[in-house]
């Protein structure tokens, strides 16, 4: 696949641009937890509200609560916010030099994120370059909690497509979740599943 051959690339986020371990994520919550860290590696972030938070239903501070009772903690809401950001690691420089060599392409961001991790991100990118936002980068950005809509929701990616006057058949869309990509595959958009963010590299060479 020559990604370069497409006109229109929509990129997933975690996973994909920022380094992610969610293993760090399921310790965090495991020292605060009544709960076995077997329990909550099950349960990470997979419960209703979480979906709920993903996409903007919820206030940050019902989540907070859904997720104290979720884990059976008790926990200060920074100290809920840390255990959740610490799945989010750095954005390497690389990675952005090749999303501003894409100029030629419409470019799209599409991740299912929620308004803790939204801040965290940020303040990352803005630590890494000295701007304020990812955005920037792309024709436009797509978050889950702020259009009320999330993968692999097929409505997500047909609104993509609708608002942005694309054709699937000319859009190619990345992703480190094979269920994201399936709901993708869903509206004839191409994809292709992004194993190890080096990849990104090799499609674009």
């Amino acid at each position: 696949m020559q990604a370069r051959d497409f006109k229109n690339i929509i990129f997933d986020l975690g996973g994909v641009i920022i380094n992610l371990d969610e293993k760090r994520t399921i310790r965090a919550f495991a020292q605060l937890s009544s709960l076995p860290k077997t329990t909550i590696e099950k349960r990470i972030l997979q419960f209703e509200a979480y979906h709920q938070f993903e996409k903007g239903l919820i206030s940050d501070d019902q989540f907070r609560n859904a997720l104290r009772n979720e884990y059976k903690i008790v926990a200060t809401d920074d100290e809920i916010d840390r255990c959740m950001n610490a799945m989010l690691l750095d954005i390497p420089k690389q990675r952005i030099e090749l999303i501003k060599s894409l100029n030629q392409h419409n470019i799209f961001l599409l991740s299912n994120t929620n308004q803790i991790h939204y801040t965290r991100f940020n303040q990352i990118f803005s630590e890494t370059t000295g701007e304020r936002s990812l955005d920037a980068y792309f024709t436009k950005a797509y978050y889950s909690h702020l259009v009320n809509m999330r993968k692999p929701d097929a409505k997500i990616y047909e609104w993509v497509l609708k608002e942005n006057e694309l054709l699937a058949k000319d859009t190619l869309f990345l992703d480190d979740n094979l269920t994201n990509l399936e709901g993708a595959q869903s509206v004839g958009i191409s994809t292709f599943h992004i194993k190890h963010p080096s990849q990104l590299f090799q499609l674009f060479l």
